[in-house]
């Protein structure tokens, strides 16, 4: 109360500042910009005095949020309980203030949770939170107030709405620098390790909406086999995956998949188409993929040797030691409660993926105990160090991150941005032919520094080796471990064989500069180029030269049921299928072909000659065909199996198999084409030989 004393006299002074006599007229003030009576002074200044006494009961909730010390926040919780209608008004007036929107929003958030486990104040406060949405003003208040109330009745929480909502949210700690997205993802974590009821949970997801990434698509995807909130786990993770385009890979959309028949309601008649969509696009190459299943040591292996070492080892000795390195790898590291874990024997050694790889970027959580020391080995090569950094002794106290054993490359972080030993650490790595960068909690402690060849510094880094968590002889725990290959940055050429055979490339994943027709229709994604159903259905692409005789080398990717062609003597204008000559291109085994014609199964030149079935590899895995075309002959290879050998001509002499006119089988020359059909389709690797020249 001293305290609300002192702030009224103060606020008494500045108001009795803004009253100032006018000298000629001694009987009116000035109030502002007004001109008002003495009665009408007082009176107005009583107001403002209340106000302020009112105003400060609402400011000093707002102080406790976003919180950082539980007492504060509790405390302002349980002041709420107190408030009056005034109160309250004064309250939901804040949210239609951006400025403090954030701050409105969590104390809210917190009191819907607090309320929500007194049936009582629950129900006054719904009847208080209806009222007030009537008077919401704001696309942001009318969501958020809608959505405290479905909360609070126990609906299905999130909606495509929420998009609408900033993101992140900027939150900062208690030092004043911004707390990292990536650290507001660990104490998510760290809350929802303990006993939660429905409303917890749903704040967690929702709190969890805020942010982006795999890291939080992955923690989300946890809770749809939560039935108390798996429906809205399934929008939030639609949500995040749909607005966040570098989260894709197999683990994300077979979630996707499970979190369709989750979506209902209103949101679902928009949502669940364009969720398919998305998923049509999605890309099969290049996505996350988790390292570690949770469950067991699948994909890793004991450590054998160094690189060098290793590629030195005959098939034999490899193997032999491969199996003895495997049996020590049980027994120093073992898998437990969703963690993986190294026991910290002083005699332990590293494990290793069973995969190579080059460029990457990868996620991992991370906790050591006291004195810690551990590292992630890069291509099979020492080290972005962890460590206590309490051990000043040995150089420590600068922190995680660092490529600890560079010598003539930075090998410290650049600043500090541990958290306590014993409590988790996350990093988020890229490697770039041999640069590295480290963010730690989200914070940049390494910043593209070459990563050192430590068994040979007179050698480069290796092109592609097995990432290693390292044994030092403590205890340590890993989790949430993502990693995605990185696509190739340089153009893609011919190999040696094809440049001696005389083959010529179409495409070098990086332009399409001998292509023409509908180029709007394609994009190029990591080397390949893609149909992109969202500037039309594709369309058709030729070469910009004409072909006679020839053999035309591809590589392609379907997705589930797409359609599209070859063309072959096409035309620029008309149906290539019939004024040229059309290959298909089709997943003919998706149910919705089940009553195809021999005619149209894929590899057939479509409507005239059948080919043989059954040799498409599975969809998003890449197929290989060769096309060749000499006089009227027409022979198509499939993965390696000759799918279609015959003459067009011949096989259409009597008329041919879809009774329809083709008079582009006596084309004698004409552009190779893609013949789009509005289907996500991938395309590389594109070549042409020609065989004869007319």
């Amino acid at each position: 109360m001293k305290k609300i004393l002192v702030l009224f006299i103060i606020a008494l002074g500045i108001a009795s500042c803004q009253a100032r006599k006018i000298q000629k007229d001694a009987e009116l003030y000035n109030w502002g910009d007004k001109k008002v009576t003495k009665k009408e002074f007082d009176k107005l200044l009583k107001k403002f005095n209340a106000d302020f006494v009112k105003n400060w009961n609402v400011n000093q909730v707002l102080r406790a949020f976003p919180y950082e010390q539980s007492a504060e926040a509790s405390a302002a919780l349980e002041s709420m309980d107190a408030w009056g209608k005034t109160d309250w008004d004064l309250f939901f007036r804040v949210v239609e203030d951006t400025a403090q929107q954030t701050k409105f929003t969590y104390a809210l958030h917190a009191y819907v949770n607090k309320v929500s486990l007194d049936e009582k104040k629950k129900a006054i406060f719904l009847s208080l939170l209806a009222k007030q949405l009537t008077k919401a003003k704001s696309e942001y208040a009318k969501i958020l107030l809608e959505e405290e109330l479905k909360l609070l009745n126990g609906n299905s929480y999130l909606i495509p709405k929420l998009n609408g909502l900033s993101s992140p949210l900027p939150f900062t700690n208690v030092e004043g620098f911004a707390i990292q997205p990536a650290q507001l993802l660990l104490e998510l974590q760290k809350i929802a390790e303990k006993p939660l009821n429905p409303i917890e949970k749903k704040n967690i997801i929702w709190e969890a909406s805020m942010l982006k990434g795999i890291t939080t698509f992955m923690f989300v995807s946890k809770f749809l086999d939560d039935e108390e909130v798996k429906e809205n786990a399934a929008l939030v993770i639609s949500k995040l995956a749909m607005n966040d385009a570098s989260i894709y890979g197999a683990d994300v959309r077979n979630t996707l998949e499970k979190a369709l028949p989750l979506i209902h309601g209103e949101d679902s008649a928009i949502l669940v188409p364009a969720l398919k969509a998305h998923l049509k696009m999605m890309p099969y190459d290049y996505g996350f993929v988790s390292l570690f299943n949770g469950k067991d040591l699948t994909g890793w292996k004991g450590l054998v040797a160094n690189p060098i070492a290793r590629s030195k080892m005959n098939d034999t000795a490899l193997k032999a030691a491969q199996i003895k390195a495997d049996i020590k790898m049980r027994a120093d590291w073992v898998v437990k409660d969703g963690l993986l874990n190294f026991t910290g024997n002083s005699n332990g050694e590293n494990l290793a993926t069973i995969k190579q790889y080059g460029d990457i970027e990868m996620f991992v959580d991370w906790r050591i105990q006291e004195k810690g020391d551990a590292g992630i080995y890069l291509r099979g090569t020492p080290q972005v160090q962890i460590w206590d950094t309490s051990r000043r002794e040995v150089g420590a106290q600068v922190g995680s991150g660092g490529l600890y054993n560079n010598q003539k490359n930075k090998s410290t972080p650049l600043v500090v941005a541990d958290n306590k030993v014993g409590e988790w650490n996350t990093f988020h790595i890229i490697m770039k032919g041999d640069k590295v960068t480290v963010y730690l909690n989200g914070v940049l402690v390494t910043d593209q520094i070459p990563l050192e060849n430590y068994w040979d510094r007179t050698m480069p880094i290796f092109l592609k080796e097995q990432i290693e968590l390292q044994a030092h002889g403590t205890f340590v725990s890993y989790r949430n471990i993502y990693i995605r290959e990185l696509p190739p940055t340089e153009a893609v050429g011919l190999s040696e064989a094809e440049v001696k055979e005389g083959f010529t490339s179409l495409f070098d994943g990086k332009n399409i500069n001998e292509w023409i027709g509908n180029t709007g229709g394609y994009l190029i994604k990591d080397g390949a180029l893609v149909v992109n159903p969202e500037k039309g259905s594709g369309g058709n692409l030729y070469t910009k030269e004409t072909f006679s005789d020839f053999i035309y080398r591809f590589d392609f990717q379907l997705t589930p049921g797409a359609n599209n062609g070859i063309g072959i003597h096409a035309p620029l204008e008309g149906d290539a299928a019939y004024a040229g000559i059309e290959v298909q291109v089709l997943d003919n085994e998706h149910p919705m072909y089940a009553t195809l014609a021999p005619y149209q199964y894929h590899g057939s030149v479509y409507g005239v000659i059948p080919a043989k079935r059954g040799y498409l590899r599975p969809i998003g895995e890449w197929n290989n065909e060769e096309i060749m075309v000499k006089g009227t002959k027409i022979k198509v290879t499939l993965n390696g199996t000759v799918i279609v050998d015959g003459d067009y001509a011949t096989a259409s002499k009597n008329g041919t198999m879809d009774h329809k006119a083709h008079p582009g089988l006596f084309n004698k020359t004409g552009h190779i084409g893609f013949l789009g059909h509005g289907d996500v389709v991938r395309f590389k690797n594109m070549r042409v030989k020609k065989l004869s020249i007319l």
